[in-house]
């Protein structure tokens, strides 16, 4: 990291715009002056990635932790199989990613900083209202809420980081944010093995003004409170000045959804291969992630608590480091001339993949599986930072976040809800046997994996050409 801050400090320093009240140096402090500048211009830049990635893992600790609650919540708060799917699924992915486009346009025109303090503030208090939910319909009203405060993240964090990074340095910046997806997940699925090992206990506490709740619902307070404090902090980042236009404007754009889809569809080839090719890897992504506890407990009989921990703990640190190996890469490519490295880190991570997912859930030995599932997460997190890259590289500044909502909009609703449901349709409906999930889980990695590195290798070209004339 030190490497990349010391030598980030020339290119990122004129992306800021300097304070009205900044004075001009004599002629014989220019130098030390222009060096104070540029230092305090990469602190702020890294600061917005700092609050940024803080955002992502308590949005994903709120968004992931009710994977391992699934028992709890069906047994007390009386609830179906469809009713759960439905809390993970509609109440939460189809309001994340619909909002997104609205979302979208309010970030390329208004104050981003206060946008993500908005949306921080909004899912941490839904996630805590979770805690008190007694019944579906308010669990659910819940988890939309949890959706709206989260859709503002993403849209938000691109266009900050691609405006306060330089072209070679932006598959690290957008790495670093990323890795809070995999550190997230890795907390919530780690507290979910403790809740169900610590906190599930039988009958019901009292919470002064508030009533009755189970125990295991305080996991709620737990991990949505805290996300105050980032609300709180992100009022605290310098907004990044926005790209200039070719006019050389800075002023915040007013760009139509028409704009946007003519652009979009100018490049569709392009557009196609980011979204239908990383949509593919994260169903595997997913589908992994939905299912892999279960894959133990059935397979090698696993309780859940270790089931749980192996995969928290393998999310939070092997997930992270492959994010920051997608990031250097990408980086390293890019400074090499490599004009499509996002694409190439995207089909080198669904390679390992088709590799480590596909036999991971075969081998007859708990061990090698679980020793396995290290190159699953390292390779699955490489290409994150460098989806985000490649969307923030491909549309002109004045409509990144409108472009990242549509992107996040199409990886939601294909890769999102795909993945899981995939697998389980397998299981269900193709073999008619729960102890088949391994076969599912390795067909619909190896099937996904391929079909990424077809997509997006088909699409490198097209990618090249909308870099070289994309406008600013």
């Amino acid at each position: 990291m030190s490497e990349v801050f010391a030598s980030s400090i020339s290119p990122i320093s004129h992306e800021y715009r300097m304070s009205e009240s900044t004075q001009r140096p004599r002629a014989g402090n220019v130098d030390r002056a222009l060096t104070t500048d540029n230092r305090t211009a990469v602190t702020r830049a890294w600061y917005v990635v700092f609050v940024l990635t803080l955002a992502n893992v308590s949005g994903f600790v709120d968004r992931q932790i009710l994977t391992l609650l699934t028992i709890p919540i069906k047994r007390d708060l009386h609830v179906t199989d469809t009713q759960v799917s439905l809390l993970m699924g509609l109440g939460f992915v189809v309001i994340y990613s619909l909002l997104g486009l609205p979302i979208g346009r309010w970030v390329d025109r208004g104050r981003r900083t206060l946008i993500v303090a908005l949306g921080a503030l909004a899912w941490s208090v839904m996630t805590a209202a979770t805690g008190l939910a007694n019944g579906f319909n308010q669990f659910f009203a819940a988890r939309v809420g949890v959706g709206i405060g989260e859709a503002t993240l993403g849209p938000a964090a691109v266009s900050m980081i691609a405006d306060a990074f330089p072209r070679r340095r932006l598959g690290t910046a957008m790495s670093v944010y990323m890795m809070g997806t995999f550190f997230g997940s890795g907390v919530a699925y780690a507290l979910g093995a403790w809740v169900i090992g610590g906190l599930d206990t039988p009958g019901l506490m009292h919470v002064p003004f508030f009533g009755d709740i189970h125990p295991w619902q305080r996991v709620f307070f737990i991990v949505g409170l805290p996300g105050i404090l980032v609300a709180l902090l992100a009022i605290t980042m310098r907004e990044p000045a926005r790209q200039a236009t070719p006019s050389g404007k800075t002023d915040r754009a007013k760009v139509p959804f028409s704009e946007m889809f003519a652009y979009v569809r100018a490049h569709s080839r392009t557009m196609t291969t980011i979204g239908v090719g990383y949509s593919m890897s994260v169903a595997v992504n997913y589908g992994v992630g939905a299912w892999l506890t279960p894959f133990f407990i059935r397979t090698h009989g696993w309780t859940v608590q270790q089931a749980g921990l192996l995969q928290g703990t393998m999310t939070m640190t092997f997930g992270v480091v492959g994010s920051l190996l997608g990031g250097w890469l990408t980086d390293r490519w890019t400074r090499r001339g490599l004009t499509d490295a996002p694409i190439v880190v995207g089909m080198v991570g669904a390679a390992g993949m088709l590799v480590s997912a596909g036999l991971f859930p075969i081998v007859s030995s708990a061990t090698v599986a679980a020793f396995l599932v290290v190159p699953l997460n390292i390779f699955a997190a490489m290409p994150w930072g460098a989806a985000n890259t490649a969307v923030a590289e491909v549309m002109p500044a004045r409509m990144r976040g409108q472009g990242s909502a549509l992107y996040q909009l199409v990886l939601n609703l294909t890769g999102g809800a795909l993945g899981p449901t995939a697998v389980a349709l397998l299981t269900d409906r193709v073999f008619g046997d729960d102890k088949a999930l391994r076969y599912s889980l390795s067909i619909c990695a190896v099937i996904g994996m391929t079909l990424t590195i077809a997509i997006l290798g088909a699409g490198r070209s097209a990618y090249r050409k909308t870099i070289e004339s994309r406008p600013a």
